[in-house]
């Protein structure tokens, strides 16, 4: 029997994945019976799978984690995820050979996948995903990219949606960081618009994932976000799913539509650490919770990284109906859970994005156990 034209889909959206811990289904454990409950799942690729590849071309240890024996990909069915998004600063830390492998793997798990391509064209085809007669775009970019690494005519890549980086001289100060602008480079957002526009021809809600902004750091958002995210919502983006930075950031309601500027980590561990304590830029110390590093724990991000959510939206052929998240949590296992009304988790994470959001329009009310974000305007 065919759908009625009022019929709804829910979607529900998750950040970074990609343990490096192995079984890895038992990172899925608490958080996939709250996943069963939606039509369909998106999830954030951190990893390639695969036996192919070179030496990573950087210094720092991470690399060695972030290409996987195929066998742990496993995680993927284990929350039962639909759609995945390879556009990430590593799905090239080993070359192209992975992130090949790394589709194929997917597309023979039934996955659909965004963001990443034999060439430009295919990395910046949409996945089309028909549920119950709403057709859904999916698209996927990724702002953190290293000279090489973005698809190109003929060359094997990850769709990009870059920035140029200035930096601006404070006074008086010594040790003072300069200012940091940053400006969405305009041929990208050019294509971003067209690809979105193209998308929208097909199908009946287009959803934009990307990966960008400043990691482990709280509340802050690049300059060149906002743009980006208004450019793509001008175009007819439905809704924005953004992650990267480990840790919620802003929710924003621009012209009805909302962007979600991260959505924070899902089910990843990080690469292992003995020590709590990590620094970026040797400027900003961070510190994980004792509880999270081994022996008793493996998540070895800062504390604040611990709050996070799932995206959910409704949709329906005239649209995206309503957009809210489920506040989550993870434990010193590196596990998500969702966290109810009645925890005081709840508000703890409630009011963190409160917080990181309130630079930017946005409206919360709670509704059982979710946050539901108003769109109306009023």
């Amino acid at each position: 029997m065919a759908a009625s034209n009022n019929a709804t889909v829910t979607l529900m959206a998750g950040g970074d994945v990609g343990p490096v811990y192995e079984p890895t289904d038992q990172f899925a454990e608490l958080i996939a019976p709250v996943l069963q409950q939606a039509d369909l799942r998106f999830g954030q690729c951190e990893r390639t799978y695969s036996e192919r590849g070179a030496d990573p071309q950087f210094t720092w240890p991470s690399g060695a984690h972030t290409r996987l024996p195929a066998r742990m990909a496993s995680i993927w069915n284990a929350a039962n995820i639909d759609i995945i998004s390879l556009a990430s600063n590593h799905a090239m830390d080993w070359g192209p050979d992975p992130v090949e492998d790394t589709m194929a793997l997917f597309r023979s798990m039934g996955k659909h996948v965004i963001g990443a391509g034999k060439d430009i064209d295919e990395a910046r085809k949409p996945a089309i995903v028909e549920c119950k007669g709403v057709k859904i775009a999916f698209l996927a970019y990724c702002s953190v990219l290293r000279l090489g690494q973005a698809a190109g005519k003929g060359k094997v890549g990850i769709t990009p949606m870059r920035a140029h980086t200035y930096y601006e001289p404070e006074e008086f100060q010594p040790g003072t960081p300069p200012r940091i602008v940053t400006v969405p480079y305009e041929e990208d957002v050019q294509a971003m618009q067209d690809d979105i526009r193209k998308a929208k021809q097909q199908a009946d809600v287009v959803i934009m994932s990307i990966h960008w902004g400043l990691r482990h750091v709280p509340k802050t958002i690049c300059t060149y976000q906002p743009p980006i995210a208004h450019a793509a919502i001008d175009a007819g983006a439905d809704l924005i799913l953004g992650h990267h930075a480990h840790s919620i950031k802003a929710v924003e309601v621009y012209k009805g539509k909302v962007c979600f500027y991260s959505i924070g980590n899902f089910m990843t561990t990080g690469s292992p650490k003995t020590s709590t304590q990590a620094f970026e830029w040797n400027l900003l110390w961070l510190s994980a919770d004792e509880e999270c590093m081994a022996p008793h724990g493996m998540y070895h991000f800062p504390s604040h990284c611990r709050k996070t959510m799932i995206a959910k939206a409704v949709i329906s052929k005239q649209g995206v109906e309503r957009v809210s998240f489920l506040p989550a949590f993870i434990n010193n296992r590196a596990q998500p859970y969702v966290v109810t009304r009645d925890d005081p988790k709840f508000d703890e994470i409630l009011k963190f994005t409160e917080y990181v959001s309130d630079q930017h329009p946005h409206k919360f009310r709670v509704e059982g156990n979710e946050v539901v974000v108003d769109t109306s305007g009023k």
